[in-house]
């Protein structure tokens, strides 16, 4: 199978333990049979993998997640890297060229496009490969996975089918309705459109071309920042005539808000937690190194992080947007595709951070003008590198590095270290330069 992955969001319905650069599908929540725990993003890859090993997967995403894919999942995964958010249809168009001309896929190969982050098991990639299938045969340009409804959902768009076949002509669209119209439409057999499709993709080579004007993926890319916001279902899927969908009704969640993603919490409490027994229905996610004591509560979700701390009902969790956004929060945690990293204190002119590198891992080698810093480091080996001179370091040594100078530091085993930085604290003050 040739999957894209789409992963966007903005890192808002899931505060404070998502932020612009850790979307939800990063937060590691789902516990593994080894004991830890994987986020979205990782558990849909380990499932791709288990259903089809050989599957091509290539992730479309905003420059900002990157690292954060890079630290999760496997360096040889691909990303369609989008220079700025222009919605699903840019998005996909540039994600079709990159497969036709870096990874050199053919007009007829059948491209599959899903979100990263359904709460899905073994039967979705089983349906995948039945979608792929039907695109492969060339009956209709796009094939639809349509949804079988549990609920009169107001948060998805509904396909009408012509029939109640498993597979079927597309009667006509709906927009996102209020619940009794939505009630209505199940009545008539209507579908959740999940936003999974497979396409030729000469064919939506073929579209992107005619809606934009670009030569190839290297130009499409550079000219991305130009393109207007638009939807794929509204540019391409409404506008086909010839288009199928194929019923699914397996398992399938959008784990969008707190109250649906504690429902598939294996456990609790995550972290430092711990509630009495006369709690009932309160889950506790914890990120600090403090801890969490819930008493008497009902239906709660408690998520802390070096973001802030959410106390909310679980239903009303799933209006929390507005009130971020007067927060206005900065990003206090990111993973970065050597590591982490967690700001612990932040002043006029200085900066506290706490950095963790994987083993093998390094920082980019660059500078700052107007900025001292030094490292202390905690715990691990490793390897500092200051205009032009390495030095091993371990546990208790200090890393010096005045403004101007050129430094970074590869971990040998994980490597935990205290920056601190004092001067001019801006985010554009950083020059990166080739590794030596």
């Amino acid at each position: 199978m040739n999957i894209v992955l789409l992963s966007g969001g903005s890192g808002k319905r899931l505060w404070p333990l998502s932020n612009e650069i850790r979307s939800k599908q990063f937060i590691k929540l789902f516990k593994k049979d080894s004991g830890g725990y994987e986020s979205m993003v990782q558990r849909v890859y380990r499932q791709i993998r288990e259903a089809d090993a050989q599957a091509t997967v290539t992730i479309a995403t905003s420059k900002t997640q990157v690292s954060a894919i890079r630290n999760q999942l496997a360096e040889d995964v691909g990303i369609s890297i989008e220079p700025c958010r222009r919605d699903t249809f840019p998005a996909i168009a540039l994600a079709t060229a990159y497969l036709a001309d870096v990874e050199k896929l053919g007009k007829d190969e059948v491209v599959i496009v899903c979100p990263v982050d359904p709460y899905v098991d073994h039967t979705y990639f089983e349906a995948l490969k039945r979608l792929e299938e039907l695109a492969g045969r060339g009956e209709a340009n796009l094939v639809l996975m349509g949804i079988e409804p549990t609920y009169p959902s107001e948060k998805y768009g509904y396909i009408i089918p012509q029939t109640s076949g498993e597979t079927s002509l597309v009667k006509t669209f709906k927009e996102k309705p209020d619940a009794a119209t939505a009630e209505r439409y199940i009545r008539e057999g209507a579908l959740w459109n999940g936003g999974v499709f497979a396409y030729k993709l000469g064919y939506v080579l073929k579209k992107a071309h005619e809606l934009l004007d670009f030569a190839d993926y290297r130009d499409l890319y550079a000219k991305y920042e130009t393109l207007k916001k638009i939807s794929f279902d509204y540019a391409v899927v409404e506008k086909e005539p010839r288009i199928q969908v194929m019923r699914f009704a397996g398992q399938w969640k959008d784990l969008g808000t707190w109250n649906t993603l504690t429902e598939e919490m294996s456990e609790p409490t995550i972290g430092q937690a711990l509630q009495n027994d006369t709690c009932k229905g309160v889950s506790i996610i914890n990120e600090l190194n403090l801890p969490v004591l819930c008493m008497g509560v009902k239906n709660l979700i408690v998520a802390a992080s070096p973001e802030g701390i959410l106390v909310s009902d679980k239903e009303q969790s799933s209006y929390i947007k507005p009130y971020v956004d007067r927060l206005n929060p900065g990003v206090k945690f990111a993973e970065k595709s050597w590591g982490n990293f967690e700001i612990l204190d932040e002043e006029e002119e200085s900066l506290t951070i706490k950095v963790t590198l994987n083993p093998g891992h390094a920082m980019n080698y660059h500078s700052h003008e107007h900025r001292d810093e030094v490292w202390t480091v905690l715990s691990g080996t490793g390897r500092a590198l200051v205009d032009g001179a390495e030095q091993k370091i371990h546990a208790g040594d200090v890393v010096r590095m005045p403004a101007g100078s050129r430094h970074r530091v590869a971990a040998d085993t994980e490597l935990t270290l205290i920056e601190v930085q004092t001067g001019q604290i801006n985010v554009h003050d950083k020059r990166k330069y080739d590794n030596v």
